[in-house]
């Protein structure tokens, strides 16, 4: 058995979004409820693409990854499709959602991977060992930390979860607290190299754990950060520059009532009074303070500070 390792959930929760109550690891056994998961297919597209810098140094050659179509299915009958062949299963924390995800390593993949770390052509025993060794143990750890890392990245442009390895199993046939009836969520990518047989990758997501962002997940992705194209850009910044603003400053605002205006007459003074700073208004708004003098024979004000601007959204 693969040597465990902390399975300590990742804190905190994605901006925005409550965190889900607490699921077995491995779903419920009702039927799909997640809609046709259109939006997870965008992320295993964009993780498809990240995987090849994970994978292709560690196999030194060119790596071709595609990702399958998105299924939902019983526990155990992904068990018997895997049937009786070495393979590890990583558990993965997916903070703010509850439960676990599950990273299921072909073990041949895992020794040619080994072969190649220690300079050999990249060759599996054959046949495969029943168990994995404490090297193997350690290339899993390493393989299923910089998937984790992509995976987060990946899942940025629909919702904010963290995923963090946990313990490993050397046989997911044994992880006996998961019920032959629960319903997991299979990605399954693709590995090719060269003309050799294709290797298969499984992540495996707790349908259960899912059901809280279940909305999201049957949408088009629409991307946070859209890519900005300088040229527009830098257009809507010079038309900003050249828009033209009144700028004005009141000395006085002096109060007087209504009878003593209705009998003012050309000669009359009214009284008024400032401080040493009065302020500069644009658009309307205060904008700074200042003093007033006079520059180059005109009257001006010398701008003493800056006013702060006001959050509209505090």
């Amino acid at each position: 058995m693969v040597k465990a390792a902390s399975t300590a959930p990742v804190q905190g929760a994605a901006s925005g979004r409550a965190t889900a109550q607490h699921a077995p690891v491995l779903g419920s056994a009702s039927a799909n409820p997640l809609g046709d998961l259109q939006a997870l297919g965008a992320v295993n597209q964009n993780l498809a693409r990240t995987l090849r810098t994970l994978f292709e140094p560690m196999l030194r050659r060119a790596v071709k990854v595609s990702a399958e179509a998105v299924v939902v299915e019983r526990w155990d009958a992904y068990v018997e499709s895997r049937g009786a062949a070495l393979a590890s299963a990583t558990l993965m924390s997916m903070a703010p959602l509850s439960g676990q995800a599950m990273l299921v390593l072909d073990g041949a993949l895992t020794f040619r991977l080994v072969d190649i770390y220690f300079g050999g052509p990249g060759l599996a025993p054959n046949p495969v060992p029943t168990e994995f060794t404490p090297t193997a143990d350690a290339m899993i750890g390493r393989i299923a930390a910089g998937f984790a890392e992509r995976l987060s990245g990946a899942w940025a442009d629909l919702a904010e979860i963290a995923f963090q390895i946990g313990r490993t199993e050397a046989n997911p046939a044994m992880l006996s607290h998961i019920d032959g009836e629960d319903r997991v969520v299979r990605s399954r990518f693709v590995l090719t190299v060269g003309e050799a047989r294709p290797i298969e990758i499984d992540l495996l997501y707790p349908a259960a754990a899912l059901k809280p962002i279940a909305g999201i997940l049957s949408s088009k992705v629409q991307s946070r950060r859209q890519a900005e194209d300088p040229t527009w850009m830098n257009n809507l910044a010079r038309t900003v520059m050249n828009v033209k603003l009144p700028v004005r400053s009141v000395l006085a605002e002096p109060v007087i009532p209504l009878r003593q205006l209705m009998q003012l007459k050309p000669g009359d003074i009214i009284p008024i009074s400032f401080g040493p700073e009065i302020p500069l208004l644009v658009a309307n708004n205060r904008f700074a303070r200042g003093a007033v003098g006079a520059s180059n024979g005109r009257a001006a004000i010398r701008v003493h500070s800056i006013e702060p601007l006001e959050d509209e959204d505090a």
